[in-house]
């Protein structure tokens, strides 16, 4: 018998069993004849009791005893999966030797300790910010660049930076409100106007100097450039000033040119003022640098891409299918709106959506049993998935309040 000591438990295993598996850790203890090579297989060896001790896990290694004697390895559901593979790599003992029920259920639990390590580090990086203190030392203005960084991307580390951060958000949502406002026919006379125009400048000039402070204190251009919220904050000031362009160009081709070509590019330019201005909408997304609710929706959206790719795949199919249908039993109806399939698209995607706009009905009892039909698999297609991304947008938004808290 070879006498063993894992972590204080004795074991004792026939040298004939050990010899069936000559590959493995104890196999190869065995079957050595040379001491050196012995010594090297363990962390020590007691002369008196002829005992080889090994500092290692004694509950796993109950599993590896089981095992030389048995010929199967049995893993329990409470063990670590990734301290099991440690252990069974030490011993040199492979995963092929276990049941095939326990080995599945085994990789899926590693799969989800995986997945599980993997959202943890996506969500630290997501908290991550762009620079770090240590990142100024040495640099030209350090200090002064590391003082405006805290400033602008670090609320929590003065009462001036909270009230930054504060005033940030206050004039996303006043130049929101003034975009929204601009709209309303009372406030299109002159004096409108002009409050409009004094409200767009001031929130304007704020994001200027927001985004040259982020400039200026950032310790890499490069890396400042591709970062997501650099991008955000340049989209919330580049509209005011493509608009200040636009106008003066607008302004010179009404003064000069009065050919009928000329005033057409004139509209034309009018269009894309319009559209311009619309892109001042996305200065919403500033929020999401102080809102932890935005970021744990747009994680939650990157995390499950493939389930909204395969929503969205299913929805088509459904809207294909359905249309198909009210339009083989509605198109000899008088006065049908279902003409052709393409015009039979709004009706099955909104049937789908469950909102039922009811601006396009069939009007025959079997266009009336499709409809049913399409409500149902509609009310049946958006149920599944909803319970998956609000449990991951849930688990996430506190897994992303916890880091915050611990920073």
């Amino acid at each position: 018998l070879l006498n063993i000591n894992v972590g204080g438990k004795s074991f004792q295993i026939a040298y004939k069993v050990l010899a069936q598996y000559p590959i493995t850790r104890l196999g190869k203890l065995a079957l050595y004849t040379d001491p050196v090579k012995k010594l090297q297989l363990c962390d020590d060896y007691l002369v008196q009791k002829n005992e080889y001790f090994f500092d290692r896990d004694p509950s796993i290694f109950h599993y590896i005893f089981h095992f030389y004697r048995s010929g199967v390895l049995w893993m329990m559901d409470e063990m670590c999966p990734s301290n099991f593979v440690e252990e069974i790599e030490y011993w040199g003992i492979h995963l092929k030797y276990t049941q095939r029920c326990c080995r599945i259920l085994f990789e899926e639990k590693q799969d989800e300790l995986n997945e599980y390590l993997k959202i943890e580090r996506e969500l630290e990086a997501e908290l991550e910010p762009l620079e770090t203190e240590a990142q100024f030392d040495g640099k030209f203005l350090g200090e002064f660049r590391k003082t405006i960084w805290n400033l602008i991307e670090n609320p929590f580390s003065s009462v001036p930076a909270k009230i930054i951060a504060v005033m940030s958000s206050f004039f996303v949502l006043i130049s929101i409100v003034g975009m929204t406002l601009s709209t309303v026919e009372e406030m299109k006379n002159k004096t409108g106007k002009l409050w409009m125009e004094h409200m767009e400048m001031i929130c304007a000039i704020f994001f200027t100097s927001e985004y040259l402070m982020r400039v200026i204190s950032s310790s890499s251009f490069k890396k400042f450039l591709r970062a997501a919220f650099s991008a955000i904050d340049l989209v919330a000031i580049l509209p005011f000033y493509i608009q200040i362009l636009f106008e003066n160009l607008e302004d010179a081709d009404t003064q000069y040119h009065e050919e009928l070509h000329k005033v057409e590019n004139v509209s034309k330019l009018g269009k894309v003022l319009k559209l311009i201005k619309l892109m001042r909408i996305f200065r919403i997304l500033k929020l999401a640098r102080h809102s932890t609710g935005l970021r744990a929706f747009s994680f939650t959206m990157r995390q499950c891409y493939q389930q909204v790719c395969c929503l969205l795949l299913f929805i088509a199919m459904g809207v294909f299918t359905f249309s198909a249908l009210i339009h083989s039993v509605e198109h000899d109806v008088p006065g049908t709106d279902f003409t052709s399939i393409p015009y039979a698209w709004w009706w099955a995607a909104v049937s789908l959506s469950t909102v039922g706009y009811g601006d396009t009905v069939p009007d025959t009892m079997l266009g009336r049993i499709v409809a049913f039909v399409c409500i149902s698999f509609g009310i049946i297609l958006n149920g599944m998935p909803i319970s998956i991304l609000y449990n991951k947008f849930s688990d996430y938004y506190a897994k992303l309040k916890a880091h915050e808290m611990s920073q």
